[in-house]
């Protein structure tokens, strides 16, 4: 997906990358399309002016370096999304959608910085360009310029902020140190991505339906929802680095096992009690599966269950997120939620 980039003043809404998964999502409701797309340029011109809104300019410089390289602006359509279920029109909306996206920023900063990663969506990682100490700063910047927005719209949106930054940091370090001596490495995975991946998924729905006035049953049915995706997500996306070709994902398979990451089928496949794993189990055993063992590897994996046992949590979570929905009223964004679980499984094949 193509990021569009901000200049003077807006690209084309249909330059957006998420009015591009909109319009992906084939909802055949021009009038809600065109509605969302409004919004989502709203939305963009409030994070990039928040995330180069800095006393010293070179701040600016480093924040706004991340947000112009784009992405799929998900968090901010999710919190669109939300405020559909009250009044859409409320102010503060933009501000909602700028901050999810701002702690989601400061979530890939330091998130570059502990992988080593030296480009993020197609262009140099902050620590890459700057320096992993002007990295460090500029991820702590940019929340706190969240929390200053989230200040500005009441103390509903400084808690779901708040929370949602604690969540973050509890998942990347329950990583970081990984799971204790008598955890399950597999709930230790479930606990790693509700924090990196469900938490800002579910604040995003959530800040949308609270600051738009929606009812607490539909923000509370929101915000299950997006636990729920955010889990499928992850799991979607261990699935695709086995699976899908770079041409496809932009990245080489395998890259996971390369890094030794504990992805949902590797844990899986370590436990799979099926003798013609055992060559697989032999090679994951050690972490870091060296270059050369990747391409077998990958093959001893299509044949293993861990796929499908993995597709099948896949697509238990989106049932869960699809059955969160039912609370909620039969309107175009509920129509959108649910059309994003269709989204998700097709990319894993």
């Amino acid at each position: 997906m193509t990021a569009g980039r901000m200049h003077d003043g807006m690209s084309a809404a249909p330059d957006l990358p998420a009015a591009q998964l909109l319009d992906r999502l084939d909802l055949a409701e021009p009038a809600f399309e065109a509605h969302m797309r409004a919004k989502l340029i709203q939305a963009e011109k409030c994070l990039q002016a928040s995330a180069h809104d800095a006393l010293d300019p070179r701040v600016g410089a480093l924040t706004g370096h991340l947000a112009a390289a784009g992405g799929k602006r998900l968090r901010p359509l999710l919190v669109l999304l939300g405020a559909e279920f009250g009044d859409p029109s409320a102010p503060g909306i933009p501000q909602a959608a700028a901050i999810a996206e701002l702690v989601h920023l400061a979530s890939l900063c330091h998130d570059d910085i502990m992988d080593g990663a030296a480009t993020r969506r197609g262009v140099p990682s902050v620590h890459a360009r700057y320096g992993e100490r002007a990295a460090v700063l500029s991820g702590d910047w940019l929340l706190a310029r969240a929390a200053q927005l989230a200040a500005e719209l009441g103390s509903a949106a400084v808690h779901l902020n708040a929370q949602a930054a604690g969540r973050l940091v509890a998942g990347q370090l329950r990583e970081l140190t990984g799971p204790g001596p008598d955890v399950d490495p597999v709930t230790h995975y479930f606990h790693v991505a509700a924090g990196k991946t469900a938490a800002l998924l579910s604040m995003a729905l959530g800040i949308g339906a609270v600051q738009a006035g929606a009812p607490a049953s539909a923000a509370a049915a929101l915000t299950e929802y997006g636990e729920q995706l955010g889990i499928a997500f992850q799991v979607a996306d261990d699935l695709l680095d086995l699976r899908q070709p770079a041409e496809l994902s932009g990245k080489q398979r395998g890259t996971d096992l390369l890094a030794g990451v504990a992805s949902l089928p590797v844990l899986l496949a370590r436990e799979g009690a099926y003798p013609a794993d055992a060559e697989l189990r032999a090679l994951l055993a050690a972490g870091p599966v060296p270059a050369a063992d990747v391409p077998r590897a990958l093959e001893l994996f299509e044949r293993s269950g861990a796929l499908d046992e993995t597709e099948a949590v896949m697509h238990r979570r989106l049932d869960r997120a699809r059955a969160a929905l039912d609370a909620l009223p039969d309107r175009p964004a509920r129509r959108a939620l649910l059309a994003l679980c269709d989204h998700v499984a097709p990319r894993t094949r």
